[in-house]
């Protein structure tokens, strides 16, 4: 055989914009509250914090363990939470998962989506206690965005797949 390849052209990406993408991803997904939504209660999911725990439950090494960080920065300073709020639970949610992640040995997507769903409910009601610590209360709104959230979760995941996929081939 001569020394040709003949595997079919795939595009790459530079391996600066490969690792950028997870960071532009959740950082797109905490911009999707900017987007002005007309609505009588409180229903739109924390996209930035589905993005972060999907890369973090799909792609462990695509973000630092410290990157929940200044992503939650980001998302404080976008979403109009409470400074270092989102700071705090993203990074507990980091934790928290990595804590999981070490007593499992085996991880299917149920696992996944339960302890995303379980992160997800963990940072939308300590949100809301930290953002109205005076008489602040569960309510249906919170447990209504609770739910559409694990609900879309999937839809992240997918997302995410499908980047990884892309950023993998770099």
């Amino acid at each position: 055989m001569s020394g040709i390849d003949y595997t079919p052209f795939a595009p790459t990406l530079p391996p600066a914009r490969a690792r950028a993408l997870p960071w532009a991803t959740v950082m797109a997904g905490s911009l999707v509250t900017i987007v002005p939504v007309v609505a009588g209660i409180p229903l739109l999911p924390p996209f930035g914090l589905l993005m972060l725990i999907a890369w973090r439950l799909l792609a462990r090494f695509a973000l630092r363990p410290w990157a929940a960080a200044p992503l939650g920065l980001f998302d404080d300073l976008v979403s109009g939470q409470p400074l270092g709020s989102s700071v705090l639970l993203w990074s507990l949610c980091f934790v928290v998962i990595e804590l999981i992640e070490v007593r499992l040995v085996f991880r299917d997507f149920w696992q996944d989506w339960m302890i995303a769903a379980g992160a997800i409910a963990f940072g939308l009601c300590a949100g809301r206690l930290i953002a109205v610590p005076v008489a602040a209360r569960v309510d249906q709104a919170v447990i209504g965005q609770i739910a559409i959230s694990i609900l879309l979760f999937p839809l992240a995941t997918r997302i995410v797949a499908a980047i990884e996929a892309k950023r993998v081939q770099a």
